[in-house]
């Protein structure tokens, strides 16, 4: 990344805020200023809940807040316990709040119409497959991978998931307890690590490293359907990789279903090689060896 990358995105970043009009204190004529307009929107008809709104827009607990409590002294929304949680509060919009967020969705509607009308029928084709591009990255660069105890709830969770989609696509079906093991306190420091990708707070996919014998072995590879795209499983292995080299490992090994062809493309296309078989996992149909890591470090 070098200094005209950075200043690219920086006149891109002027440009929206100037056109779209987020700079004044007045956006959309709705008599606030962009954070709190689109924080009444995010409320919506169905109210939402403060922990939702938080992971939602990516804001500090002090500045929800404090925004929630300039919509509330407007009389625009109203703030109680959640009726599944009451440790959880829930904020709904008030008969004038649901009158200021219909005309502040009339308004963000004539808004997106006046950047397409000037442009003809081509160039607004392009305009909207360009922001549906830049979209899609932006959501990639918001992903964040970390290490999470793998007995955790939302480890468990992503697990959960991981087992249902390989039963669903496994013509045999698929049974964990017939796998090849990997168990919380295998993939937990030194003898291994879980590492977990969030988009917005909320886990999109996971992936493992587990280690013996000093070779190391990828297992728990899955990105939810709903984040594929976004690059998120080539970061996963990047990561396991990185951490496999940090730990001293020098080879690594995995195996997989003989449906899962995207990914054997991804092992491929990282410098993954084709191996016999070295174990009897029921549900393997190829088996892949990627070695001289730390001379790659």
């Amino acid at each position: 990344m070098d200094e005209k990358q950075i200043s690219q995105v920086r006149q891109f970043n002027r440009a929206v805020t100037q056109r779209i009009g987020a700079l004044g204190d007045d956006y959309l004529a709705s008599g606030r200023p962009l954070g709190e307009a689109r924080l009444l929107y995010e409320i919506g008809r169905d109210g939402a809940t403060v922990r939702d709104l938080r992971a939602r827009l990516a804001l500090d607990s002090g500045y929800l807040s404090r925004m929630l409590r300039a919509l509330e002294q407007q009389a625009l929304v109203t703030a109680q316990p959640d009726a599944s949680d009451a440790r959880v509060r829930r904020v709904s919009l008030t008969a004038k709040g649901r009158k200021a967020w219909a005309a502040l969705d009339g308004r963000s509607k004539d808004m997106a119409a006046s950047l397409l009308a000037p442009l003809g029928t081509s160039q607004r084709t392009r305009l909207l497959a360009a922001m549906a591009e830049v979209e899609r990255f932006l959501r990639a660069s918001a992903v964040v991978i970390e290490i999470e105890d793998p007995a955790s709830p939302e480890a468990q969770v992503c697990l959960q998931a991981y087992f249902q989609e390989l039963q669903e696509r496994f013509d045999e079906g698929f049974d964990p307890a017939l796998t090849i093991s990997a168990n919380p306190e295998e993939l937990v420091p030194p003898a291994g690590w879980f590492l977990m990708a969030r988009l917005d707070g909320a886990p999109v996919g996971c992936g493992a490293l587990k280690i013996k014998d000093g070779i190391g072995e990828i297992k728990r590879m899955w990105v939810s359907r709903e984040a594929r795209g976004l690059g998120i499983a080539q970061r996963l292995l990047e990561a396991l990789e990185a951490r496999a080299q940090a730990a001293g490992v020098d080879t690594l090994r995995l195996d997989t279903h003989r449906s899962l062809t995207e990914a054997r493309a991804l092992y491929l296309r990282n410098g993954y090689a084709e191996i016999a078989a070295y174990n009897s996992n029921p549900y393997a149909g190829y088996w892949f060896e990627k070695r001289d890591l730390l001379g790659r470090a």
